[in-house]
């Protein structure tokens, strides 16, 4: 390079922007990253915490759940987020932004648990976008948008805190009885909300700028493949049937085999044709058959009655519709063949809740920057996300479960992973904030 190139080359670099000035990072600096030992201390405190000898036992409501909550005003506070609870028992806390005209970048998960659970489900995201907060004040980051933490109640009853924040339960809804025998209104009570006015508590369509979620994937797809992150791109709906199969009851030993309306004989070759049904054709379509009640249930009688559950699952809506339709057939057929009559009852139908595209490329673009390798899937389990994904863009970032495990005492996440999840969490929200 001669001297006048030289010259020329250093005017060049004078002129250019330089990087690492601005709090908002620029997609060519260095990602930021969470305390992760700080945040993985706080998952190895919470699992004392309503720990049984047979897993985590904090259901909403309980004495257990309380307690969680108590543990996670404490992260709050020590993160500089204020607390306040709503009306409807959800927790928030708020970092604020530089912009007040801007809608907040929504946060979080919950804490409550199954009976018999595992201490990653929920936690994770709940104490990872706490650690989001505090990182981003502790490196001095200021985001335009506020950064709303959410801590949503009862989950594990049907994503409860999230439903009534988007006004979609009834006040008979709030009389149904929780795991902890505590009626849904009791416990918005017991939580520090107000029963008599949760519809404060109800948020609009644009209320929010957008949700993210991280959660443990629940499932082996991510360690198979020997992945680190998973970007949601959507949250099966799901379909659940009571089916009631009515055939005859008579004496064991007295009625010839082809005589005979039995019920849990139709209900064995209804179970195996659901299974069949759904095996048999490609895709991710999942069925389970969870429930029997069979009457009289006795070793000397033919049974007369069986009811039956079915769990459908897909992202697809017309695939649910289909096989809604196939099991009813099934039945028919069955019916038909056995002598018994099947009779459906929809339980719950809910939609599938796909990720805002946007959303899902923060996620995998904050996931690329650091390294981490990762897939797009769906989520086959139900979140809180999927009830905001009706009011706000939604996304959601999955981590590996430890050989699949979840809603178990052995639900195991790896402290690396933990600390990767918050780390996309927190990128992700930068990206957001950009956006």
């Amino acid at each position: 390079m001669n001297r006048r190139q030289f010259l020329q080359h250093s005017a060049t670099l004078a002129t250019a922007p330089l990087i690492g000035l601005s709090p908002l990072r620029s997609d060519r600096r260095a990602p930021l990253r969470v305390n992760g030992v700080r945040l993985n201390s706080w998952l190895t405190s919470f699992d004392a915490i309503g720990r049984t000898p047979t897993g985590i036992n904090r259901v909403a409501y309980s004495p257990a759940d309380l307690a969680g909550r108590r543990f996670t005003l404490d992260l709050f506070t020590q993160a500089g987020l204020a607390p306040r609870i709503d009306a409807a028992g959800n927790i928030y806390g708020r970092l604020n932004g530089s912009d007040a005209s801007l809608k907040p970048i929504l946060v979080g998960s919950h804490v409550d648990s199954v009976t018999d659970g595992g201490n990653y489900d929920g936690a994770l995201g709940s104490f990872a976008a706490i650690e989001v907060a505090r990182s981003l004040r502790e490196q001095g980051v200021h985001l335009r948008h506020p950064l709303d933490v959410v801590v949503w109640q009862n989950e594990e009853g049907g994503t409860i805190g999230s439903k009534l924040a988007i006004g979609d339960l009834t006040e008979a809804d709030l009389d149904k009885v929780a795991r902890s025998a505590r009626t849904i209104r009791d416990g918005i009570g017991l939580v520090g909300g107000d029963a008599t006015h949760w519809r404060d508590a109800v948020k609009k369509p644009g209320d929010f700028n957008c949700y993210i979620e991280l959660h443990i994937e629940q499932g082996g797809l991510l360690e198979k493949a020997g992945l680190q992150i998973g970007v949601v791109q959507g949250i099966v709906g799901l379909r659940w049937f009571e089916v009631t199969i009515t055939g005859a009851a008579n004496h064991a030993g007295t009625t010839p085999m082809d005589q005979r309306h039995d019920a849990m004989l139709a209900a064995a070759r209804f179970t195996v044709g659901v299974n069949d049904a759904v095996t048999g054709e490609p895709g991710r379509q999942v069925a389970t058959v969870g429930r029997l009640n069979v009457l009289p249930n006795t070793t000397n009688v033919i049974p007369a009655q069986v009811v039956l559950t079915i769990d459908l699952r897909d992202l697809d809506r017309a695939t649910l519709v289909r096989f809604t339709d196939r099991f009813e057939e099934l039945g028919r057929e069955i019916g038909t063949a056995t002598g018994t009559t099947f009779a459906f009852k929809r339980l719950v139908d809910s939609e599938p809740a796909m990720a805002n595209s946007d959303v899902m490329n923060w996620i995998d673009d904050s996931a690329a920057s650091l390294g981490l390798t990762r897939q797009r899937m769906p989520s086959g389990a139900g979140h809180d996300a999927q009830e905001i994904a009706r009011i706000a863009p939604m996304g959601m970032i999955f981590v590996p479960s430890v050989g699949g495990i979840s809603h178990s005492p052995r639900e195991f996440t790896r402290a690396d992973d933990v600390t990767h999840g918050a780390d996309v969490l927190l990128n992700s929200v930068i990206a957001a904030d950009r956006g």
